[in-house]
């Protein structure tokens, strides 16, 4: 009679992540992670193999932001790992839930420096800086309750990476129990008080010119947050990370122009800012801090945030969505303020101000992403690198919804773009999907090319900004009065590389080409990249 084999602890760890509701993982296979592999084939899990791991993390990023759930990936120890890292520091900087599991070498050679394999140090010293939290599952038993852990962080905190390495021998060992049933009674955010409430409710009814600012922590409120706008008459600025909390083409929306001195001058001026899920930081502002002028209402669900560089009047620890549903009943059978029409006006001025003050690159900018816009559905995401073009849409680009402008804001980390979009179409394949790249930047991760000709059977657009430069550090150098230096690299031809990987390709020399290029790419399934050189548009 045949005996069945006992589980391992990685293949038991593959049935308890199914069971959490993880259906994608991200990664690489290697020697020191095929027990992990072990458990795929029997599951439900999809597996997306990347061609590095730096591009499994992005993935893994790009998911969690189109999808609202933790990104999850697989890497070896050491290499696999510090690979990753630059994508787990991204997630950490704009508070985006990834769930990082590698290998680590036998329980027994840790810390020992024999030269084993793949070895570090200590390999959590690594991601400890960039994670939630990093720890080491040193047996079996161990697993279960770390990965509980960590989806409690992602349901009850800033949504921040977590990474849990399992040695080999531990991976490989039979599991002698059934762990693989998830926590059922998970931990939950934190709500406002009802003190809390009508402290936030008498300022606002005060105020006769409030402006809310929403941030990435913001947007699962959005439709309280479009409510709360309308009832208080207040303008809503986002940060690029809050793009699409409200409409953009609701007359109350300022957008994300906080980065600009237009934005900057106009929430200065008034008398309560209720801040909502941001940290209010130099990447959002591009500046050190605001000069507020009125009172400063915070609601955040970190502690730390309350009372940082802009000390709040009011520090409310909140989830953003409970609190605005708390504030609304609050504000239910209060009039609404009566400077409604004069803000909308306001907004309307502040706009034109600010495309009024575009200088010729920008306008370039803006007459592409006038044309992307005109063909895109309003439910197309945009996943976006550290390119000139894209620094203007986050200010210039109109959004209808959250999750749709997928911009790498905190870290700021080049080659984002492609992996994170081909991660939040695998999360959303039934939206329309574009990456908004720059020559320099793409080459970073341009390998997942062939990931994304593998993966999608549905419409992805690359559109590749060429300027033939690092145009922003290029820029930079010159107003600082330094002579450029390795600013002006070689490129390839991109096209060739593209079609070489199994890619449509076109590379449009004037606005009606490029609008008949991407409307003729929304009808391609797959992968279409469009080269669009600066100097031709």
């Amino acid at each position: 009679m045949l005996q069945t084999r006992p589980q391992s602890a990685g293949e038991a760890l593959v049935a308890l992540l199914e069971n959490y509701g993880v259906d994608t993982v991200f990664g690489i296979p290697g020697v020191h992670t095929l027990e992990l592999y072990r458990g795929l084939p029997g599951s439900s899990i999809r597996h997306v193999l990347t061609r590095h791991e730096q591009g499994a993390g992005f993935m893994a990023d790009g998911y969690a932001r189109a999808s609202g759930k933790p990104g999850v990936c697989f890497v070896i120890s050491g290499p696999g790992l510090t690979n990753a890292a630059t994508a787990i520091g991204e997630a950490y900087a704009d508070s985006v839930p990834m769930l990082v599991i590698s290998s680590v070498n036998h329980v027994e050679t840790l810390g020992k420096g024999w030269g084993e394999l793949h070895e570090t140090q200590d390999q959590r010293a690594i991601t400890a800086p960039l994670t939630a939290f990093s720890a080491t599952a040193y047996s079996t038993e161990d697993i279960p309750h770390l990965i509980a852990r960590a989806f409690s962080v992602f349901n009850s905190e800033r949504p921040r990476p977590v990474h849990i390495e399992i040695p080999m021998d531990v991976l490989a060992e039979p599991v002698t129990r059934d762990w693989t049933q998830p926590v059922t009674t998970p931990a939950r955010r934190p709500a406002a008080t009802q003190q809390d409430i009508a402290a936030a409710a008498g300022l606002l009814q005060q105020a006769s010119q409030p402006v809310i600012i929403a941030g990435g922590g913001a947007i699962a409120a959005s439709a309280e947050l479009v409510q709360l706008a309308d009832q208080l008459g207040a303008a809503v600025f986002t940060t690029v990370a809050g793009k699409g909390v409200l409409p953009q083409s609701h007359p109350l929306c300022a957008g994300a122009v906080l980065c600009l001195e237009q934005g900057w001058q106009f929430v200065e001026q008034a008398d309560v800012v209720l801040a909502i899920g941001t940290e209010l930081a130099s990447t959002d502002l591009w500046r050190d801090k605001l000069t507020l002028t009125g009172r400063l209402v915070r609601v955040d669900i970190d502690t730390r945030k309350l009372h940082d560089r802009h000390p709040a009047t009011l520090g409310i620890l909140s989830d953003a969505a409970s609190f605005a549903r708390q504030l609304l009943m609050a504000l239910a059978g209060t009039s609404a303020n009566p400077e409604y029409p004069r803000v909308v006006a306001q907004l309307a001025g502040l706009r034109s101000q600010i495309t009024e003050s575009y200088e010729p690159l920008q306008q370039t900018h803006t007459r592409v992403l006038d044309v992307l816009h005109s063909v895109l559905p309003d439910n197309a995401f945009i996943a976006t690198d550290m390119t000139q073009i894209a620094y203007t849409g986050n200010h210039y680009y109109p959004v209808e919804q959250a999750r749709t402008w997928l911009h790498p804001v905190g870290f700021g980390t080049l080659g984002y773009g492609l992996p994170a979009a081909i991660g939040a179409k695998l999360a959303a394949p039934n939206r329309v999907g574009v990456v908004l790249a720059g020559d320099g930047g793409f080459l970073y991760t341009l390998q997942e090319l062939a990931t994304a000709v593998e993966e999608l059977d549905r419409p992805l657009l690359v559109l590749l900004w060429n300027n033939d430069s690092l145009g922003q550090i290029r820029d930079d150098m010159v107003d600082l009065d330094i002579p450029p230096i390795g600013v002006t690299p070689r490129n390839p031809d991109y096209l060739k590389i593209a079609a070489g990987f199994g890619c449509r390709v076109a590379r449009p020399d004037s606005m009606d080409a490029l609008r008949q290029a991407l409307s003729e790419a929304l009808g391609v399934p797959g992968v279409t990249l469009i080269e669009v050189h600066e100097s031709v548009v």
